[in-house]
Formats: C-alpha cells, structure tokens, sequence
C-alpha cells in the first residue's frame, strides 16, 4: 500500500513540474529524493503605486472636488510621512461607534459570521497583474482600521468580460485601536496565491478609532512569474487517515448497511426527541454555511435546516465574493418567509444578474420588510421594478452608493407606499424622482440623502417634505449645495419629530438669517445636529441649541465660537444619557483650525461636540 502511494505522489510532483523547464523539473525532483529545498530562479520583483480606484462603498468628501475623496488612494503618496489631517488622503464617511446608536441606524442581522468585521471598502486597479509578494499600505491618520486585504483574478482594464472572477484573500485580522495617531506603513504578512493580480480590495473597519482614519497610497509588490514552492522529502502518511472512497464520506448521518445489501434506518438517539422549537433555537445560532453542510448530514437535520423559519433573517452580505446565481436558487426554496435580506456588495462583476435576481425575488419578496443593497452595481432599472412589484410590504431600503442605476431607475421607488427608511447616499436620482417618492411614499421615518449632487433644487426637496413627511425622525443632506435658510426654516416647522439633522457641507445656510436659532426653537427632540464646515455659526446658535434642544447629544460645529462650553455645560443638568468617549489629545500637526482657514477655502476641519450627564464628554478638536 505504501508503495502505490509512493508511487502516486511521484505522478503529482512530475505534473506540477511541468510549468517549469526540463532542467528546474530535474532540480524539484533532486531536492524530493535528497530532502533538500529546490534552488529555483527567482524573478525580479516589481513594485508599483494604484493606477485607478475602481469602486468604494464611503468617502467624506465631495463628489465634485478631490478633498478627502478616495480618488486620492491613487498614485504616489501626497502626505507620507508626514502625519494629520490632510484633504490629500482618502477617508471613509464614518468612525466610531455611536454611528449606529442613532435612530437611523438598521437593526444588525442574525447569524453574522464572528469573523467578518468589514464596513467600509476600497478597490484598486494597478498596471501590471502579479503574483502578489507583500502589499504596503501608507495610513498617515489614526491607523488601525484595515481588517482585510483580498486579491482578484479578473483584470480589470482587459476588454474581454470576465467568465470566472475569484477573490483570495491575502490578510485578514481584528480591528484595532493604535496607541498613537501617527503615520505608519502598514505591511502585514500576506497569503501566496496561484494567479496574478492587479486588482486589490481593501476592506475597514473604523469602530474602535477617535477619529476618521486617512490612507495615503497603496503598493503592490510581486513577481510576473509564478512562484515555485519549495519542496521536501516526501511526508509520512497516517493510513488511518484516508477514506476508501468519496461515497463513504457522503453517508455519513444516513443509513447504515446491513449484510444482504439493504438498507436500514437507525434512530438518531435522544436527539429527535428534542422538541421541534428546541432543535430550531439550537441551529439557530449556527452561520449560513455551518447550516447548508448540516443540511447534508441525515435527513432530521435537513429537515431542520430548510425549514423556512431558518431564514426570515438572511445576511449574504459577509458572503459576497462567492455568491452568485447558483447561491440565490440553492436558497430560494428556503426562504419563503424571509422578512430582512441583506444582499450588500454582493453581485458585481456579472457573479448575479437580472435573471438570478428576478427568481428569487419573485419566490421571496412577498413577505420582505427590509431590503439592503449597498453598492450593488448589477441593479439597473430592472431590478428596481422587480423590487416595486414583488416587495409590496418594503418598509427599508438602502440602495447607498448604487451610483451605476441611471437617474429614471429610482422613480419605482415611489411605487413602495409602505416605505419606513429609504437611503439614498451617493447615488444620481434626480429632483423629479425624489419629489415622486415623497408624494407616495408619506409613512418615511428616514431619509438619507446626502451626496446626491444630482437634485437640483433643495428648498423644493424641503418643502415637499414638510407637507408630506411630518412624521420624519431622520434627515442627512450631507453636502447638498443648494438649501437655503427658507427651506430649513420650512423643513423644521414642517417636521418637528426629527431627532437627526445632517447639515454638514451646505455651505448656503447663513446663520445670519437666524435659521439656526429657528431650528433650535422647532425641534425639542433634536438628538443628533451636523453643522460641519459652516464657519457662520455662532454663540447664540450655541446657546439657543443649548436652552431649547434638552435632548441633544451629538453636536458637530467649526471651532469658531468663544465660550461653547459654558453655553453646553447650562444643557447638562437635563441630560441623562453618558456617551462614554474619552476626552482626545489636542489637534496633532497638520490640523487646521477655523481661524487659520482662507475666506473662501472650503477645506475646514469639524468640532464634534458630545454632551453628557455630568459635564461635556469630550471636545474633539478636527
């Protein structure tokens, strides 16, 4: 027996020696008999900077201008080595983690795999396809995000559309908290892989950081031609080990055999006599694919685990780079009652396509509430009308930077009448779509429309939602350019249950006006108010904010007012709630403050405020 399997692993080193030539065959083969590492020519290592950011899922900056932008990961370092904030470097939209305890916030799903920490991610093209040897990451901003590095098969400049796209991933890790907000190059040791790449996917995480994380440039290091392994004496094989033949394997649970050949059920011990609803909370803990494989065991089980109660949560999202067509059909049987669906980042790059999305929304949709979709470039207006006529019950949905559907896409939406939650962030609908939604959809509890440079006019976005919406809770208008103090004022007389107000980047509201003050006034139950990059407010806005707005907790403003802490700390005897943020250092080199900025520089660094029971948590200077 040893002998034939001797024999068999001499086959496997002839075949894999093949790629090589005649002479490095001989060589691989001396290094086996003698137990000696092969001596291979090794290839020039190449090294180069991202030549395009493909895709990305949040940035803090405009999408007209190239300040904080992720545009700014491409090329050659602008700030490396030196440290701080700098409108050169690519930052993500958010930090922390008081980001999802606002109201807007979705519910987490259930049977989120432990290990997948991703909320953010970059794509990076470079020129060459290599087999990847290091990757060099230069975080000059508090670093320490970074939880994943994968590589891609697909080049993406080739013309020819890819038939098979396969992600690796090089490294994975936690997220972490560095001692230090200083610069860094940040280099992990990385997987080897069998294809050249020239593609990257950089994945965050940006919960345990103070402040927004700031990546500088990327490099990849690696060799054109394919590595050869080294290779050793052939190993000891444990015959107990091996299994006579895959059947053997694919019985395991099933029926036992009996001697004249036929087959007898056996019982499954104590196990099936477990109640039903017992059985289904114990898997119910088990991830997605922990319960497709149980599924495969005995026929109890299987039961178990296509029963549709399995699946009235399912999060695909964690599983984006092998899910595909096949993955939707093989599910669809089971989620027949499935409520909440999160289909985010998935399907890019032809993994799903209308037909795939079309059946199992069809199959699944009646019974959804809640629809996430976060940079799914496969949707097209298609998709969007399957959604409108199979999910007459959606009450969420998140299309955020879906920045490839074309602006007549979004007017399905309006079809959706039932709508609680509608996120629209960084996607191209236009004044006429929104103002269609609005009139329909009047039940809207929240609405993200921040970065959507498409809309047109504001004021008109604001005054419809004051007559439709009064029972808004959540508003971002994140860097809209054109609202005005008449429809702010407009808005908050309307709507005066928001608790969330985004405002940051609207560089058309004057405090002047004392549309502040009006705020203030219209809106007791105001939590959270961004005000960011708005050199205009002043101290009596504070002060008004801080006699009228008990409830407030998260204030985001320009370092421009004399006594901020005096007018917040009159607020602090009304509120009850500690955020817990320890107090951070002074502004680090490379922060500006507002006094140091141009009249017309837009490049100016926020103060967050967070108030607390006590005293005022925590002054972030930004």
């Amino acid at each position: 027996m040893l002998t034939l399997l001797s024999m068999f692993y001499y086959i496997c080193l002839r075949r894999r020696s093949r790629s090589g030539t005649r002479g490095e065959a001989l060589t691989s083969r001396r290094a086996v008999e003698s137990g000696q590492r092969a001596v291979l020519p090794v290839s020039v290592e190449v090294e180069q900077y991202a030549k395009e950011v493909l895709d990305f899922s949040s940035h803090y900056g405009s999408e007209n201008s190239m300040s904080y932008t992720m545009w700014n990961l491409a090329g050659v370092p602008n700030v490396y080595p030196s440290s701080g904030d700098f409108t050169q470097t690519a930052v993500f939209r958010t930090y922390g983690t008081w980001w999802e305890q606002c109201a807007s916030a979705p519910l987490p799903f259930r049977r989120t795999p432990k290990g997948f920490y991703s909320k953010d991610y970059i794509e990076l093209g470079f020129e060459e396809p290599v087999y990847p040897t290091a990757v060099e990451v230069f975080e000059t901003y508090y670093p320490g995000a970074i939880v994943q590095i994968l590589a891609c098969s697909h080049n993406p400049f080739t013309q020819n559309p890819p038939t098979d796209v396969r992600w690796e991933v090089l490294w994975s890790g936690e997220p972490t908290k560095v001692l230090t907000p200083q610069a860094r190059q940040f280099s992990p040791k990385i997987k080897h892989i069998g294809f050249p790449t020239n593609l990257l996917r950089l994945e965050v995480n940006s919960s345990l950081l103070d402040y927004y994380t700031e990546l500088d440039a990327v490099i990849l290091r690696g060799v054109k031609e394919r590595p050869m392994l080294a290779l050793y004496k052939m190993p000891i094989i444990d015959i107990s080990d091996l299994s006579d033949s895959e059947e053997e394997l694919s019985d395991v649970g099933g029926p036992f055999r009996q001697g004249d050949g036929k087959h007898q059920r056996t019982g499954n011990g104590y196990f099936d006599k477990l109640p039903y609803e017992l059985i289904q909370l114990i898997l119910s803990h088990l991830t997605l694919p922990d319960l497709c494989r149980l599924a495969q065991s005995c026929k109890l089980l299987h039961q178990h685990c296509c029963d549709p109660l399995q699946y009235t949560q399912l999060s695909l999202q964690p599983y984006w780079a092998r899910l595909s067509d096949a993955s939707l059909g093989h599910l669809q049987s089971r989620c027949t009652l499935l409520q909440r669906l999160n289909l985010s980042w998935t399907g890019n790059r032809g993994a799903l396509t209308l037909t795939g999305f079309s059946s199992f929304m069809k199959a699944c949709g009646p019974s959804l509430v809640c629809l996430e979709m976060s940079c799914c470039h496969f949707l097209n207006e298609a998709c969007l009308e399957v959604i409108s006529q199979t999910c007459p019950g959606l009450q969420e949905l998140n299309l955020s930077s879906c920045d490839r559907l074309p602006p007549q896409a979004f007017t399905h939406i309006s079809k959706l009448t039932r709508l609680r939650r509608l996120v629209l962030y960084r996607t191209k609908i236009e004044q006429t779509a929104i103002l269609s939604i609005l009139t329909f959809c009047i039940e809207l509890r929240h609405l993200n429309l921040g970065s959507c440079v498409r809309i047109e006019d504001y004021d008109v976005v604001a005054s419809m939602l004051a007559t439709r919406c009064r029972s808004l809770c959540s508003l971002d208008l994140w860097r809209c350019r054109n609202l005005t103090d008449r429809g702010l004022t407009e808005l908050v007389s309307g709507c005066r249950m928001l608790e969330e107000l985004d405002l940051g980047w609207c560089p058309t509201l004057q405090s002047s006006t004392g549309c502040f003050q009006h705020l203030a006034r219209s809106l007791p139950r105001l939590r959270k108010l961004f005000l960011t990059a708005n050199r205009t407010v002043c101290d009596s806005d504070i002060e008004e904010l801080a006699a009228s707005c008990p409830c407030l907790r998260h204030l985001d403003i320009l370092d421009g007012v004399s006594d901020t802490r005096a007018y917040l700390d009159k607020a602090d005897s009304r509120n009850s709630l500690l955020c817990g943020l320890p107090p951070l250092s002074p502004p680090q080199a490379g922060i500006r403050q507002a006094s140091d900025l141009p009249e017309g520089d837009l490049t100016v660094i926020p103060i967050i405020m967070w108030l607390g029971a006590a005293s005022l948590v925590s002054l972030l200077g930004l």
